[in-house]
């Protein structure tokens, strides 16, 4: 839905009169501008904005999934060059700014529940730059100090990371932590604390599972969080109201004027059309609509569309099919993502029959989100997706994951994870020759390079993060 004017309001009031003024991003601060904002409107921004840099990487990131492919032959993205992304690492690290300065208004004001809102929020971002970037700013980065702040480890993150969610776990708990809170300014949960708590025994979950390459991996560690987040798809951590539209819908709509944008890579199309398996999946329908021979084609990545402009000879967005509706909410952490946590964790530990039933539950979680419920029914009375607990594989737990995972960047989390060895996922065409194989992470922004170099890790793009290793 769009949002009622006062919400507008609040949103604007947050985004442009209070912006943090205190981060290391910021050379000059105005001293005729207001720089301590209402701790609810701050609150607005810090949520809203959250699931606006879901978007923002997942625009990067979902050509390396290869859900969408670039009309354009060679693009950058597609093809792995090196790539400045500094507009994403600022609306990251702007976004950061205003979560520190919430938590530390809880603490002066004694709200636990905005300081565990806080504390999951900034998670929900770290957790997005460290995954991209491995070894990034964050203990120095905040608090208007240190203009050059050093870069912390990204394992030593990780930990940190947990520590915030457990330390969030605890502040929910508290007598009347949802006293000072208004449900009108929180864009996820509404003030919630029950589905904050939940999200953050989600998250650790998430965490704790990309561990899965390392000798310190514990699968019992992971369900024992998952026991204790979502058990359904209205307690999704996602954003539902828009200043005008979902940008996913944004970008459909640009490209229906030829501002191309959202062409679907024919990976993704060819895992669910039944090229590359043998079942036909209804969430195509949710993804794009058949072209104008009524069939679901993609754009190879890096080979670029094959007709000129939007000649309906490829599939793309567009805005009346789920991903891309002007009201279709942007997912920060799903149900559906979990079941399928719970059935690799499960599998790794060796129970099958959890495995089986978390991978049943996570399919089914996905169609009834994108309004298929009938359909999730029929999908999984094929023999090739419910294959029984016998028979259950982490290939097939991957590959239902990838579907179900459109557009969330997330999945290029998973995809390194598995090594990208998904059926029929190969290189790019016209692949950046300087990178060995696959992509494994992005280039520091040249805003870093500008300000930041002596600090600045020197890393390739092929160089993988420590639990990528």
């Amino acid at each position: 839905m769009r949002i009622n004017l006062y919400r507008i309001s609040i949103v604007i009031f947050s985004l442009m009169a209070f912006s943090s003024c205190n981060d290391y991003l910021d050379i000059n601060t105005d001293p005729n501008r207001p720089t301590t904002p209402p701790i609810n409107g701050l609150l607005a921004s810090a949520t809203y904005n959250t699931a606006q840099n879901v978007y923002e990487l997942g625009v990067i990131t979902s050509y390396f999934t290869q859900y969408l492919a670039s009309p354009n032959e060679a693009s950058p993205t597609d093809i792995y060059d090196e790539v400045d992304y500094s507009t994403t690492w600022k609306a990251f690290y702007s976004n950061m700014a205003d979560i520190y300065d919430l938590k530390n208004m809880a603490i002066e004001k004694q709200s636990p529940g905005h300081k565990g809102i806080a504390d999951v929020l900034m998670v929900m971002n770290l957790s997005m730059v460290v995954d991209v970037w491995g070894d990034v700013p964050y203990s120095q980065a905040f608090g208007g100090e240190v203009l050059r702040p050093a870069y912390d480890n990204q394992e030593q993150l990780y930990n940190t990371m947990l520590g915030l969610l457990d330390e969030a776990i605890v502040e929910f708990a508290k007598p009347d932590a949802d006293k000072f809170l208004t449900a009108t300014n929180d864009f996820i949960h509404q003030a919630n604390l029950t589905r904050w708590t939940k999200t953050a025994h989600a998250l650790k979950a998430r965490l704790l599972n990309h561990f899965s390459k390392q000798s310190s991996y514990n699968p019992t560690a992971v369900l024992a969080e998952i026991d204790q987040a979502y058990v359904a798809n209205i307690e999704d951590a996602q954003v539902a109201e828009f200043l005008n539209r979902n940008p996913w819908a944004q970008v459909a709509v640009d490209n229906a004027s030829n501002l191309l944008g959202g062409w679907l890579s024919s990976t993704i199309l060819n895992a669910m059309n039944g090229t590359t398996y043998t079942v036909v999946d209804s969430r195509l329908t949710a993804v794009t609509l058949p072209n104008k021979n009524g069939l679901y084609v993609g754009t190879r990545n890096g080979a670029g569309r094959v007709s000129g402009g939007t000649g309906d000879d490829e599939c793309y967005l567009q805005n009346s099919t789920f991903y891309a509706l002007d009201t279709s909410p942007l997912t920060i952490i799903t149900f559906s993502e979990l079941k399928f946590i719970e059935a690799e964790a499960a599998f790794r530990a060796g129970n099958s029959t959890r495995a089986y039933s978390a991978y049943e539950a996570g399919i089914k979680a996905n169609f009834a989100k994108v309004g298929l419920t009938v359909d999730g029914t029929t999908y999984f009375q094929n023999p090739s997706v419910g294959v029984g607990a016998a028979g259950l594989t982490l290939d097939l737990i991957f590959k239902e994951k990838y579907v179900a995972m459109f557009l969330n960047p997330e999945a290029w989390v998973d995809a390194r994870r598995y090594d990208y060895n998904y059926t029929n996922f190969t290189l790019p065409l016209n692949v950046n020759t300087n990178i060995n194989g696959f992509i494994r992470r992005v280039a520091y922004p040249s805003s870093e390079i500008a300000t930041n170099a002596k600090n600045m890790p020197q890393v390739k793009l092929d160089d993988r993060l420590f639990w990528d290793k």
